[in-house]
């Protein structure tokens, strides 16, 4: 009976725990050999269920039992099952003691089930290279044998420390075999285990979204520390995928939870976690602290190895504090010795690239460190390799190699690039993105001629968005969240019209958007794709003929335009970026105070503002431009500029320069269905639709209840002029939520990406819905863009209802006497309240 209930404690903790109570609370006390198998099972099974210190006290009566019974060899199985409670309390010298007490007693399958939890212990107590050796003397037994949930234990183990290690390829492999060998065998939590350690490995090898989605189907198997385990595994995920804001509440309930259970070990862990995403957050000082916090930790269980990630982690805040001390230097040698001598390949190649790049700034050689760390550039995870690279071009660069230089910058520029491929999420691409911004800051620097320095901007925004549309597949989990989210957002907006409180409040709204994302960011791009190259100065100037492209680039503290007229590439430095963005945000400040209604001061401010942002452009260029239609490039804060209070001809604003040769290709005029659609409590968005419809007369018309969400996503398939007049908002949180108000509630730009053919060219009448970020990618115009729409109409600013209508009247006159948007927006006489409106796109 008890050897059932030992092995049923690794498949259903919480029946073995059940059933071993029952059997201890019997009124007869039973054999000792008895009592001690059901101590070890109840002790066993409440770890999984999170009472270790109820697990500890279990085992100390069985080894009490034990001793009085002199019982040799049930003593030691008793020290095998302390290893792992000790462990996961954080005595790791004493689980390593007790590993060593029962070796010389156990046989047969105890003795590989103790090689298990020893391999365990020695893993969580920073060696992994020991780990390792006492995996692969036991695995070949265990694979031949009949003891499937040992033999699960113990490819976990393998895998955590192959991936400890640096070996991902083998870890995946044996952490796949796991969960092949606990399904066959029906141990529904120990697969459960074995996918959540997966999942922690396929982060690490770059596949975020497939480890999101393992992490998904891991947890609801598991229970007690394995649930911490895979948080904390979730948390260094969402870290690597840029999102520390939500990846430290998600360490902060964690290390609580860990606390409260007496998972001391996992508390430690969790500290150097809340230290990398305090970092990661650039909060160097508090990720100090935290990381002194978990050096500590480890000190006090005895874990010299992880006492050196701490170190390692310190030394990289001290780093982003800005420490430039030749003490820092010698520290990070010696750092990165001992964490090489300790198994860590990976933290030494790191901390090796900071101290090559501390003595570059110091002046002193850096070749030997580079040397050492010269495997990183081909080896390891991307933020690594980017950083070997970047390194290696600060090297060439100091030694006057500059084209070495910026061989090394594109080629670490290239690993950024297929890091941000395999995310399916425009959200996660985008932070992807900032893997490689030091590194294509330097490549910027380094340019010296006009198409080198549009080459290198152009491949800094390639990694932040694709030029070909990616599309999430049909995801029921997601569209449920969609329109339960839909559902709560209209039932909310409903509530505080009518000036009562909303019946579900913020908090449900944030668990239904929280949902939405989760389900977004587990899709992957479909394989194979090919990455399309950043356009190059040739081919711009054959597809531009006699308009201008006019692409904004900050390099270092200035601001530089970069401009093709004529044929003829042309750098403009124009001064400094902080000032230039103060300018163009009172421009913006003005244009939205005159949207909401006539106001001499705001007239006089934008006046003003419009005079100070011409001065900043050189003679030059005024003449280089003038008569010319424009095709805009803006960079960080001039994405919200409003340009038609500074430009007085034909322009389109887009992304970047390759993104508008692909729009340009796909903008062919073509005959198609017309979509015409009003959202709610906008009479004049009404009216403005049905005026079209007489313009449209075989439109596809939405007004009232049947524009809903579901219909107006119908019809904008493969639509070949969509108008959209609707409340809109632009989510500055998250760009992703921004929506246009339908009859259902929202049409959120989540929404669009289930579109599946993206219309022509669509015109939205509506505030703020040109707005967007991550350098133009993420809101409603930068997906419809990326999806393949060529050419979209929006404001990014407010829009006053009474003037939007006589002004997109006179636009669709134009568009339908064949102008071209761009040419068509320019030939409308604008009022104050409709100055946000540009194209975007092909023009």
């Amino acid at each position: 009976m008890t050897t059932a209930l030992l092995r049923l404690a690794a498949a259903d903790p919480a029946r073995a725990h059940a059933v071993a109570a029952e059997a201890l609370d019997g009124a007869a006390p039973g054999p000792p050999r008895t009592l001690i198998g059901l101590r070890r099972a109840a002790a066993l099974a409440a770890k999984e269920l999170g009472r270790l210190e109820e697990g500890l006290a279990h085992l100390d009566e069985a080894l009490r039992i034990a001793d009085a019974a002199g019982l040799d060899y049930e003593r030691a199985q008793v020290r095998m099952s302390q290893v792992g409670l000790l462990a996961a309390h954080g005595d790791l010298s004493a689980a390593l003691e007790c590993a060593a007490a029962a070796a010389g007693v156990l046989r047969g399958a105890d003795a590989d089930r103790l090689a298990a939890n020893r391999a365990c212990a020695l893993a969580r107590a920073g060696r992994p290279d020991d780990a390792l050796a006492v995996v692969r003397e036991a695995l070949p037994r265990l694979r031949r044998g009949d003891d499937p949930a040992t033999l699960v234990g113990l490819l976990i183990n393998l895998g955590l420390a192959r991936a400890l290690c640096g070996g991902l390829e083998t870890a995946q492999a044996s952490l796949a075999e796991a969960v092949a060998v606990a399904d066959r065998a029906g141990l529904r939590s120990q697969a459960a285990m074995a996918r959540g350690n997966l999942a922690f490995v396929v982060s690490r090898r770059g596949d975020l979204p497939q480890a999101l989605h393992l992490y998904a189907a891991a947890e609801p198997g598991l229970t007690g520390e394995r649930v911490v385990q895979c948080r904390l595994d979730q948390a260094e995920t969402l870290i690597a995928a840029g999102l520390t804001g939500e990846a430290r509440p998600l360490l902060a309930q964690s290390l609580a939870e860990a606390a409260d259970r007496g998972y001391r070990c996992d508390v430690a862990d969790g500290l150097l976690l809340l230290a990398c995403a305090e970092l990661a957050d650039g909060d160097a000082e508090r990720a100090t602290q935290t990381a002194e916090q978990a050096r500590t930790a480890f000190a006090e269980q005895e874990r010299t190895g992880w006492m050196l990630l701490a170190e390692h982690l310190l030394l990289r805040a001290r780093w982003a504090a800005g420490d430039r001390s030749p003490l820092l230097l010698r520290t990070a040698v010696a750092t990165a010795g001992r964490l090489e001598r300790g198994g860590w390949a990976e933290p030494a190649a790191d901390i090796r690239i900071v101290a090559a790049r501390l003595a570059l700034h110091l002046g002193r050689p850096a070749q030997g460190l580079l040397e050492q760390a010269g495997r990183a550039r081909r080896r390891g995870p991307a933020a690594l390799r980017v950083a070997a690279w970047h390194a290696t071009a600060l090297e060439r660069s100091v030694a006057g190699d500059r084209r070495g230089a910026l061989a090394a910058v594109r080629s670490g520029l290239r690993v950024a690039g297929e890091h941000a491929e395999v995310f399916g999420a425009a959200e996660l691409r985008a932070r992807a993105a900032r893997v490689g911004e030091d590194l294509a800051a330097l490549g910027l620097d380094l340019a010296r001629s006009a198409r080198e320095l549009l080459a290198a901007e152009e491949r800094r925004r390639a990694i932040a968005r694709r030029a070909v549309a990616v599309r999430p597949p049909a995801d029921p989990q997601r569209a449920r969240a969609l329109a339960e989210l839909r559902v709560a957002s209209a039932e909310q907006a409903a509530a505080v019209a009518r000036g009562e409180e909303p019946p579900h409040g913020a908090r449900r709204l944030a668990r239904l958007e929280a949902a939405v994302r989760t389900a977004t960011r587990r899709h992957s791009p479909a394989r194979g794709r090919s990455r399309p190259r950043p356009a190059g100065a040739a081919a711009l100037v054959a597809a531009l003929g006699d308009r201008a492209l006019v692409e904004l680039v900050q390099v270092g503290d200035g601001l530089h335009v970069v401009t093709i007229t004529g044929g003829r590439c042309r750098r403009w430095p124009i001064g400094p970026y902080d000032a230039v963005a103060a300018d163009a945000r009172l421009v913006r400040f003005a244009v939205r105070r005159l949207a909401r209604h006539d106001d001499e001061t705001a007239a006089r401010g934008l006046r003003d503002a419009v005079r100070r942002m011409s001065s900043w452009t050189p003679a030059g260029l005024h003449r280089a431009l003038e008569g010319r239609e424009l095709v805009i490039a803006p960079t960080g804060a001039f994405h919200a500029v409003p340009w038609a209070a500074l430009v007085e001809r034909p322009f389109t604003v887009v992304p970047s320069a390759t993104a508008w040769l692909h729009a340009v290709r796909d903008a062919g005029v073509r005959p198609g269905r017309v979509v015409l659609a009003a959202g709610p409590s906008l009479p004049q968005g009404e009216a403005e639709v049905l005026a079209l419809a007489h313009r449209y007369p075989d439109a596809t018309v939405l007004h009232g209840p049947a524009a809903d969400v579901a219909s107006v996503r119908r019809a904008l398939d493969g639509a070949d002029l969509a108008h959209l007049a609707a409340h809109g908002e632009f989510r500055e949180d998250n760009p992703l939520f921004s929506h246009l108000r339908l009859a259902d509630g929202p049409l959120l730009a989540y929404d669009l990406e289930d579109v599946p053919t993206a219309p022509r060219m669509v015109v939205l009448s509506a505030c703020d819905a040109g707005q967007a970020a991550g350098d133009g990618v993420l809101g409603i115009v930068g997906v419809l863009l990326g999806l393949g729409t060529a050419t979209v109409i929006a404001s990014v600013t407010p829009v006053r209802d009474a003037g939007a209508r006589a002004f997109m009247t006179a636009l669709h006159e134009r568009l339908r006497q064949g102008t071209a948007p761009a040419r068509a927006m320019s030939q409308v006489p604008r009022s104050s309240g409709d100055l946000g409106f540009q194209c975007y796109g092909a023009g």
